[in-house]
């Protein structure tokens, strides 16, 4: 019997132009919500988010009811597999670690709007959010899917793509972005160089590759007070990865995305807390012995923040690339120029942490 996820989603051969949103929107909606009426669907921008535009479709006034909307932003097909997005998408439904996606379309995809907060920087931090987060990933951690899915960890191909592109001639990018926007971007060289000396040392920690969410922010996280649950959105980075690599990512995501406060990453204590609520649940999920000794946490710890070092790199090149091809208004340059300041901040230190035994 075929697993539910293995089918092809519904496509709707129809190209949302955001100059003419509401019939674009209206049309698609008529494949997927017939007895709506056009002239009573409502449309809510919910985010101008820094990869694509989000609106949100309804026709009741309390929004018992919303279809999500979610329009690719310019060229981002670049460096989101969007075969993978909607693979991971219907896996993710299949194991209740997502909701349902409607159907895809030319430029983007529909899906089930999950009702709750969004997260910010200051309820992630408190200890009975962040534990709900914690157990959250190590059930997502824990989702086995079936033949087909690609087990490579991404963040090597991932890296290396980016440099590609960074190179590539067609882009422009080594030289087409003036040198004072480029200032305090590390260079081409520099950046290969460092990539090598990451993977050489991160490849010895042995942290196990699990199906991760990879982009885990305070936006793709919705919190269910009714159900005293969390759940999380928006799988264009999914995919196989580090376990470690989505814990450190998450880490960073502490600081923020428009205005990057650093200070904000968890200290070690929070971590601690943290990382015992992840492999709680983690060791029952995959079914290891429940109990987490102290040990199992220090390597944890020492893995994931050696890790959020790849997760800095990472974004800052994709946001070197966003500001040569995104239509989106956010300084992407800027971004960029404080991830890597960040990581090269942190790096020896990080880098010396020693694995205990």
């Amino acid at each position: 019997m075929q697993s539910d996820w293995s089918l092809q989603p519904k496509h709707v051969d129809i190209f949302v132009d955001e100059k003419d949103l509401r019939n674009n929107i209206e049309a698609l909606l008529k494949e997927v919500r017939p007895l709506w009426k056009p002239a009573e669907i409502k449309l809510k921008i919910f985010t101008d988010g820094i990869t694509n535009k989000l609106v949100g479709c309804h026709v009741d006034q309390d929004m018992e009811e919303v279809v999500l909307v979610r329009i690719y932003g310019n060229m981002t097909e670049l460096f989101v597999d969007r075969e993978s997005e909607v693979k991971s998408f219907q896996i993710l439904h299949a194991h209740h670690c997502a909701p349902e996606l409607y159907c895809t379309f030319q430029n983007g995809i529909c899906y089930e709007f999950i009702k709750g907060t969004v997260l910010d920087m200051w309820l992630l931090r408190k200890p009975s959010i962040f534990r709900l987060v914690a157990k959250e990933m190590a059930q997502f951690h824990s989702v086995q899917p079936d033949n087909g899915y690609s087990s490579e960890p991404v963040l090597w191909k991932n890296l290396s793509m980016y440099l590609t592109l960074l190179n590539s001639s067609h882009s422009k990018l080594a030289t087409g972005v003036s040198s004072m926007d480029m200032n305090d971007v590390p260079s081409f060289d520099i950046l290969s160089s460092e990539i090598e000396e990451l993977k050489g040392h991160l490849s010895q920690i042995k942290s196990p590759v699990v199906l991760c969410h990879n982009d885990l922010l305070c936006n793709n996280i919705i919190y269910i007070e009714a159900k005293g649950d969390v759940k999380f959105i928006d799988y264009e980075y999914a995919g196989y990865n580090y376990q470690a690599y989505d814990i450190g990512n998450h880490f960073n995501e502490f600081a923020g995305v428009s205005e990057l406060d650093f200070s904000m990453y968890p200290p070690q204590e929070m971590q601690v807390e943290w990382l015992k609520s992840y492999l709680e649940v983690y060791k029952e999920c995959t079914g290891s012995e429940p109990e987490v000794t102290e040990l199992e946490i220090q390597k944890l710890y020492v893995q994931v923040n050696k890790f959020s070092l790849a997760s800095h790199f990472s974004w800052g090149l994709w946001a070197i690339l966003q500001s040569r091809y995104s239509t989106i208004d956010f300084d992407f340059l800027r971004y960029a120029r404080e991830r890597f300041k960040q990581y090269f901040k942190k790096k020896d230190e990080i880098l010396a942490l020693q694995l205990p035994y």
